[in-house]
């Protein structure tokens, strides 16, 4: 497997286990596995690289889509090793988060930038030395109470029509990736930022 080539990796940040999953933090988690789906492919665990691993085939480029096994704030050390295994740049990796400071149900493709205070990607900025990969955002929103209250937050199950918009910006990120992968990151931006 080692030095196998692919044009992009899809990473989707999350906490494993039954108790984080349909979370507000496990959106990420969620998208890569919808992709999965979509695209016919089983997401397999792969204890080499500290993930679930599935390689799909979208407008005719090989995708490699991830969900790390780790704990969200050690999502670095999967990620790492996945680069080292298909020998790509930060450029070539598109990491799927939640995002607090981002309404409910909105997404937003990003290039670079900090972590601001994502645990994950903090993780991953550490591991590959460098903030420059893609980021796709889904927005979970502020927490009621402020931000000290961010973690209860992001790690509570979403229910009823809160669980709706987030399913449906699940489904609108998944297009988003795949937009990516056929037609680049501009036009994925040009498609979904006026969402």
């Amino acid at each position: 497997m080692a030095g196998s080539s692919c044009d992009l990796l899809v990473v989707g940040l999350g906490n494993p286990g039954e108790d984080y999953s349909r979370t507000r933090h496990n959106v990420g988690a969620e998208v890569v596995e919808l992709l999965a789906e979509r695209h016919g492919a089983r997401l397999r665990r792969d204890g080499k690289v500290s993930a679930s691993t599935a390689t799909v085939r979208i407008g005719g480029h090989v995708v490699v889509l991830a969900v790390p096994t780790t704990w969200m704030n050690d999502s670095g050390v999967a990620v790492a090793a996945l680069v080292r295994r298909y020998a790509l740049s930060p450029a070539e990796v598109l990491v799927v988060h939640d995002e607090l400071d981002l309404e409910p149900g909105r997404i937003k493709l990003k290039i670079g930038g900090g972590h601001a205070g994502h645990n994950g990607l903090r993780s991953i900025h550490s591991h590959l030395r460098s903030p420059d990969h893609l980021r796709l955002r889904l927005g979970v929103g502020k927490p009621p109470g402020g931000a000290a209250r961010g973690a209860d937050w992001v790690l509570s199950r979403v229910s009823g029509t809160q669980r709706r918009v987030l399913d449906e910006a699940e489904a609108r990120a998944a297009d988003a990736v795949e937009v990516v992968v056929a037609d680049g990151v501009d036009t994925a931006m040009a498609q979904f930022h006026g969402d």
